[in-house]
């Protein structure tokens, strides 16, 4: 057989392949509404390996990084200090208003890619909208960096953020916390250990926050993988964060934030997810336990949204524009004066 042949075969073969692939694919996306299927979905996205991660990596800070007009953007760095590594930040507020209230907010990624500016677009519609100033910070990624560094980078922004409020314009009880993905794991964490240092925090807004590690031990249908945040990817970035596989126990602090026993006295809540996301189960237990322990807590349940359809379809999906709208107004009436 000559090698021509041979490539005709494999390249048959390989066409054959890609198109089961695609027609697997497309039976599976009977959960998603029409207006949310979006190409994304069509793509093995699975960063479990360098290749890949290197790749996404270089990708993903770009969704999103278009800035609203009116809106300086300033990228500044916190000094180290004798216990602390300097800190990338970028903060957004809007041009000719004076901010009364603040957002810090943490990009997602898994806690392995990602970078503040994938955020331009959010955090600078809260600048404009609310006339508050929003601080996105830019914490060093995992696995070259594993627990505790993105959640003490996040938590001494915060730290920051109290300690110049008077030079920044900003009022020290009005500071929320939020972030989508592993950045609002990681916000839910920072709102835990600010609980306890005494750190004031007036709100904490989670987008579709990754807060279970122990959900990448679960043994997962093989449908779920389809949905852009996939089991396989879970898995890998919760080993790359905590150093190790996940384990059924783990009992360093702010770990996880769904780890944490007592919910009592952490700030009011606004959760939202898709009935579709790989972390539903997670953020739906997390939002009963905070209204158990007396936190008001708001859920927001989107039917047929998989992980990130917002940040995709915002402005194109009415769903998704209306989830985005629904936690800027939740945001709003938190940092509204007492």
């Amino acid at each position: 057989m000559t090698l021509r042949r041979v490539l005709s075969g494999l390249s048959a073969a390989a066409t054959l392949g890609a198109a089961a692939a695609i027609s697997t694919r497309r039976r599976a996306l009977a959960a998603v509404p029409h207006e949310l299927r979006h190409p994304v979905l069509f793509l093995p996205l699975n960063f479990g390996n360098p290749v890949t991660l290197a790749i996404a990596r270089r990708l993903v800070p770009l969704v999103g990084a278009a800035t609203r007009p009116g809106v300086r953007v300033e990228r500044r760095t916190l000094p180290a200090t004798t216990d602390d590594l300097p800190v990338g930040v970028l903060t957004y507020q809007a041009s000719g208003q004076a901010p009364r209230a603040a957002l810090l907010w943490i990009h997602g990624g898994g806690t392995v890619m990602g970078a503040a500016r994938q955020e331009n677009t959010w955090c600078s519609r809260v600048a404009d909208e609310l006339g508050a100033l929003v601080v996105s910070v830019d914490y060093r990624l995992a696995p070259e960096n594993p627990y505790p560094a993105a959640l003490d980078d996040c938590f001494r922004t915060l730290r920051w953020l109290h300690a110049n409020a008077a030079a920044l314009g900003v009022d020290p009880a009005r500071i929320a916390v939020g972030g989508e993905s592993a950045g609002g794991g990681l916000a839910a964490a920072v709102v835990q250990r600010a609980h306890d240092s005494g750190v004031p925090v007036r709100f904490q807004l989670l987008l579709y926050p990754m807060l279970d590690d122990r959900t990448a031990l679960r043994v997962d249908p093989p449908n779920s993988a389809i949905y852009t945040w996939t089991p396989d990817s879970n898995r890998f970035a919760w080993t790359s964060y905590l150093g190790r596989p996940p384990q059924d126990r783990d009992d360093r602090p702010y770990i996880a934030a769904a780890r944490r026993r007592n919910l009592d006295g952490l700030p009011p809540a606004w959760i939202g997810v898709g009935d579709i996301d790989l972390f539903h189960d997670e953020d739906v237990d997390y939002a009963r336990r905070l209204s158990e322990a007396g936190v008001a807590c708001e859920l927001r349940l989107e039917s047929g949204m998989y992980h990130g359809a917002d940040a995709l379809l915002d402005g194109k999906a009415p769903s998704m524009t209306a989830f985005r709208t629904a936690a800027l107004d939740a945001l709003r009436t938190a940092l509204a004066k007492p």
